[in-house]
């Protein structure tokens, strides 16, 4: 495996017991092996996502932790779509990444102990413009090419738990071989 030659940030955490749009930053989380956040709506071994939760309840739990870069946000607010850390419904706000280029199976570590594993990207959902009417369409778009753009962040799974606070360094250790692109989970 490789490493990536610059480390990013934690910038925020968040965390919410409840199934709800945004997620309040908090202090620090804790990430569980196999589980996810400690505390979280999203923490299982299997699917927590309401909707897929309905259709396969017994699926394995790709979205156990949820990343979005800060840089994001910088982009929004620029086009008229203030937004802060949690807000978008994530785990952890990080800064020095661009996350959506990272490919399939990359690990994340995180502080001095966790580590999760990408499993794809976030696919936004419509309840995003009912957060903020219009906000659907910055986060998912076609080019030119006809390629769908995403960038309602990324998922991965716990494989080595532990506390994660704002400020923490985030190293990145690259997949062994082919890397391949990230789908939607």
């Amino acid at each position: 495996m490789t490493l990536q030659r610059h480390p990013g940030t934690v910038i925020s955490v968040s965390r919410d017991h409840e199934h709800r749009f945004s997620k309040p930053a908090v202090e620090s989380i804790r990430l569980l092996a196999g589980i996810g956040v400690e505390g979280d709506s999203h923490a299982g071994a299997t699917v927590q996502h309401r909707y897929a939760k309905q259709r396969t309840p017994s699926a394995p739990n790709l979205c156990q932790v949820h990343f979005m870069a800060a840089e994001l946000f910088d982009d929004l607010a620029a086009t008229g779509y203030p937004v802060l850390p949690g807000e978008l419904g994530e785990n952890v706000t990080t800064a020095g990444i661009d996350l959506m280029t990272l490919p399939l199976g990359t690990r994340l570590e995180l502080g001095a102990e966790a580590v999760v594993v990408i499993t794809g990207m976030r696919s936004p959902c419509s309840l995003i413009n009912g957060y903020q009417q219009g906000l659907m369409k910055q986060l998912i778009s076609t080019d030119a090419a006809g390629t769908v753009q995403r960038r309602g962040g990324i998922m991965g799974v716990v494989v080595t738990g532990g506390v994660v606070h704002p400020g923490d360094a985030i190293r990145i250790e690259l997949p062994v071989g082919e890397q391949l692109p990230l789908g939607v989970v």
